[in-house]
């Protein structure tokens, strides 16, 4: 027998039990004749004793060349611990070995196995492996493995049906690239990856399977960041003859489930909802931080007509009001200005209007304004003694978007991002399609399946921009964790959407072909949603990547540093999947 129990269980009412215990050897301690062995497993900590007055000479001698990440089973009596440490659940007792094995030597490892490593990203991600010994990893992945299960009780009970969809499936160019497999019974032809099963799903709902979830991976080929990896998992979801509000209070009370259960926090309110104009006009941002204030005020009416020159060709001139931060300094402030003119955030500059605690206010642009022209700007943004304002100007859209990383910004500094304080809404009313500068035509926002507002419908023709979309977003924390909308049924509409979107007949028939035929049997009215499930996890583990909460990721450049993929294939399997390779290009 390896194990009568786990490094985690015992406790004192287990005193003077026989036991045997199996797994790494986190720590070794000599303290005199004594030796203190910490043994680990995924369960917890069990300090192990070998003493040289009462012990075999050759026992305590074999104890004394164990080293870290040794594996050994090891026989002992339960005893009460004279000093009891009280930051391990097994602290009150510890084990006097009378036998153990060595099962596995170990090389002394890159990095130290301890929840504060002194390894990097890099080295950790080569030797996940070793990475996923740490408690801290470890608990991540309990946690998702926790909300997968309260997900699947929680729709189970909903009547949903969880349903597979196929891995390799038909390319569909719009939106992210695809990842695409060669097939070697079919010369010349590929296999996509799905970047969602979108359209599986819809087909479900015509073949009457009227409520489907599925826990699934998903690719994408697109540029990576913290909260990006090129294989993902999404909690996805489809309802039939349901309406938008349907789907919101269904989904609203999975997550308000998984907050109750994972975190213990009952959230008994409805979730507040906001329009994506609101979300853009106030925040800069479709997913907005709403943890904290600072809203953005236009300033446009009353700031332009002085002899500003920059506030007189901006198309919109916004504020944010810092509360309490009139004392910093002017290093602080350039700083801010440094930060905003980065060029991922792209501002020309930033103006500052700050409120003494007497009322007095000070710009950086005094002379071209007179303190009762600050003082409306103030009044404006309910300014108070002590606070600053933090203003940009220049063309709405991309002003409002860098108001936004500055306001972020700000709200970091200020201690206002709480990662154990959870703010949650609903972003609703997206705009139906968005128009692509250089390719002169629309795009869908989400994807071409999804549905109009239906009193927006006869703008299709006229003004296609103006139509909202019957799509909705998720957003806790600043962080999109959801997403989905209300489905096109119809195939006239869909046919429509096709041609604004600058599909020919045989394009579109090329492309879904499958689902417009499926739609002429008799399409249900349908909608649904997918949540991210790695972006959820992280979320509520307070992580700032998503890496550390998937078992096995991908570094920023899409790489698994661990086995080295992806990686060339031999000359034999091109051959036989009839592809041959162009030279990369050189480096300059």
């Amino acid at each position: 027998m390896y194990r009568t129990h786990t490094c985690g269980e015992l406790r004192s009412s287990n005193v003077d039990q026989n036991v045997t215990l199996s797994g790494w050897v986190q720590r070794s301690r000599k303290m005199g004749g004594m030796t203190f062995i910490d043994l680990r497993d995924r369960y917890g900590i069990t300090q192990l004793v070998f003493n040289q007055e009462t012990d075999d000479a050759a026992l305590c001698e074999k104890a004394n060349k164990l080293g870290r990440e040794f594996v050994i089973r090891a026989t002992g009596e339960v005893k009460e611990r004279f000093s009891k440490n009280k930051e391990l659940p097994t602290g009150d007792i510890e084990i006097i070995v009378s036998s153990f094995d060595v099962l596995n030597s170990s090389e002394v490892p890159p990095f130290t196995i301890e929840d504060e490593s002194d390894g990097g990203d890099d080295i950790r991600m080569k030797y996940r492996y070793l990475d996923l010994r740490r408690n801290a990893v470890r608990k991540n992945l309990e946690l998702r493995h926790k909300m997968t299960i309260e997900t699947r009780s929680f729709l189970d009970k909903l009547d949903f049906l969880e349903v597979e969809t196929p891995m390799m499936i038909k390319s569909t160019p719009e939106g992210a690239r695809d990842f695409v497999v060669p097939s070697r019974m079919n010369p010349g032809e590929f296999y996509a990856l799905p970047q969602s099963p979108q359209m599986f799903k819809q087909l479900l709902m015509v073949s009457g399977f009227d409520r489907y979830f599925q826990i699934v991976k998903c690719f994408r080929d697109e540029d990576l960041r913290a909260d990006r990896q090129p294989e993902f998992t999404q909690i996805d979801c489809e309802m039939s003859f349901v309406e938008q509000e349907d789907v919101l209070n269904t989904f609203e009370g999975l997550a308000k489930h998984l907050f109750k259960q994972l975190k213990g926090i009952d959230m008994k309110e409805p979730l507040p909802r906001m329009s994506w104009h609101d979300a853009m006009k106030y925040y800069g941002s479709d997913k907005p931080d709403t943890r904290f204030g600072m809203r953005f005020v236009e300033l446009t009416d009353i700031a332009k007509g002085k002899e500003f020159a920059v506030f007189n060709s901006a198309e919109y001139i916004g504020a944010i009001c810092a509360e309490g931060c009139a004392s910093y300094t002017r290093k602080q402030l350039d700083a801010l200005t440094d930060f905003v003119k980065r060029p991922q955030i792209g501002a020309k500059g930033m103006v500052y209007v700050r409120m003494e605690q007497d009322g007095t206010l000070k710009s950086s642009i005094d002379k071209f304004y007179t303190p009762e022209d600050l003082k409306s700007w103030a009044d404006r943004c309910g300014a108070k003694p002590g606070d600053l304002l933090l203003i940009l100007s220049g063309d709405t859209s991309k002003t409002q978007k860098a108001l936004g990383e500055l306001r972020l910004e700000m709200g970091s500094q200020l201690g206002l991002r709480d990662k154990n304080n959870f703010s949650c809404l609903w972003v609703v009313d997206f705009p139906l399609l968005e128009w692509d500068e250089e390719s002169q035509r629309f795009f869908a926002m989400h994807h071409p399946f999804t549905a109009p507002k239906p009193e927006d419908i006869p703008l299709l023709d006229s003004h296609p921009g103006a139509v909202r979309a019957n799509a909705y977003d998720m957003v806790i924390n600043g962080v999109e964790v959801g997403g989905g909308s209300i489905r096109i049924h119809d195939s006239e509409l869909q046919n429509r959407m096709f041609q604004i979107l600058g599909f020919t007949e045989e394009k579109a028939q090329a492309q879904f072909g499958f689902l417009m035929n499926a739609f002429k049997y008799g399409a249900p009215p349908h909608g649904g949603l997918a949540f991210g499930l790695d972006r959820l996890v992280s979320l509520f583990a307070g992580l700032d990547s998503i890496r550390d909460c998937i078992a096995f990721p991908k570094n920023n450049s899409g790489r698994d540093v661990m086995n080295d993929a992806p990686s060339r294939i031999d000359d034999e399997q091109l051959e036989e999947l009839f592809l041959t390779l162009k030279p990369l290009p050189v480096k300059k």
